[in-house]
């Protein structure tokens, strides 16, 4: 079965966002290591899982970047446009993006039935609210989380209750960025 894997940035104090979502204390001069750490974590991915409210911005700025010869991100903004995406909305009807489907069912039956299909591994980017109702149903099997070497004193979590995690390793980068690397504690 194809694992659905977390990637996401958070605040060494445990924040996705600000509590009125700002996400202005993330960092994006990463260097060269974190660069090909991400490359390397979203390889073996074949398919990219969003939630509707970050899809707005994810999708159009890779496939902005895929027309600019000259930036350093091309190569990886190439795998993160022609990536399948699948996109988890109750709003939208009809999806304008390049190689975008839209979901609208059962959270829970609809990741199952992409898990057990044909394919590489999985990959979500999400919200607070999106992720958290991942993470609480279990059906995310790795967490990449990305900490910021920053605390926002308060904001919004993806962690809504006690959440047991099986720590596999840690990997800091000379941005200042450790990537935190667990799984699901059964």
């Amino acid at each position: 079965m194809r694992k659905l894997k977390l990637q996401v940035q958070i605040s060494v104090d445990g924040y996705i966002a600000g509590p009125k979502s700002e996400m202005d204390w993330m960092m994006w001069d990463w260097d060269d290591g974190l660069k090909n750490y991400v490359v390397q974590l979203t390889e073996p991915v074949d398919t990219i899982v969003l939630g509707r409210k970050l899809a707005d911005g994810f999708i159009p700025h890779w496939a902005n970047v895929t027309k600019n010869q000259e930036s350093p991100d091309l190569a990886f903004a190439k795998i993160m446009h022609e990536r399948e995406k699948i996109v988890f909305t109750s709003t939208v009807t009809k999806a304008d993006w390049h190689n975008t489907k839209l979901v609208n069912g059962d959270l829970k039956t609809e990741i199952t039935k992409l898990k057990k299909q044909a394919g590489k591994d999985i990959i979500v980017y999400g919200g607070a609210s999106f992720v958290s109702a991942l993470i609480k149903e279990g059906l995310i099997d790795e967490l990449y989380l990305f900490v910021n070497p920053t605390a926002i004193g308060s904001g919004m979590t993806i962690f809504k209750e006690r959440t047991n995690l099986k720590f596999i390793e840690a990997t800091s980068f000379d941005c200042g960025i450790v990537v935190l690397h667990y799984r699901p504690s059964k």
